[in-house]
């Protein structure tokens, strides 16, 4: 490791929502600090000190979709490593299945690290494409395990 190069450590609770055929993605912005502009990513974000991660996730949600969290369930746990801008970032990444309320994704964050949010076609999204961000790759294979989730919950 460089000696210039700077370590961060991240917590982040991601949603994973996906509804008929497609899922909520969000295209990240110039101002991303840990995966690079471009990419779809899942919408969250880090936690901050002393928040729930369920209380992140609902904020997060809201800040870059302007869709409001109705439900979720801790689904798996990942860590992943990136380099942006001379930082390394260890990032440890929670994923939710998650259910949302308000239809049609509008960015409510002016300057943060989302530019775009849309429902994706599932059939777009292949894990090795390279327009998904390392989360949003590993989430892709999860979907179905977040519907399982999601319908158990609702059963209930």
């Amino acid at each position: 490791m460089d000696d210039d190069t700077r370590v961060r450590t991240r917590m982040s609770a991601y949603a994973i929502v996906a509804e008929g055929d497609r899922m909520l993605l969000a295209r990240l912005s110039d101002a991303s600090p840990v995966f690079a502009p471009g990419l779809w990513h899942l919408p969250g974000g880090g936690i901050d000190p002393g928040e729930q991660p369920v209380e992140a996730l609902a904020r997060e949600l809201t800040e870059e979709t302007g869709l409001e969290l109705t439900g979720a369930a801790l689904l798996d746990a990942r860590t992943y490593v990136a380099r942006r801008n001379g930082v390394r970032w260890s990032l440890t990444a929670l994923f939710y299945a998650a259910a949302v309320e308000g239809g049609v994704p509008v960015r409510a964050e002016i300057h943060g690290s989302t530019e775009t949010a849309a429902w994706v076609p599932l059939a777009d999204l292949r894990r090795d494409d390279g327009v998904l961000s390392p989360p949003a790759a590993d989430a892709v294979g999860m979907v179905e395990r977040a519907r399982e989730v999601l319908g158990a919950a609702r059963r209930r």
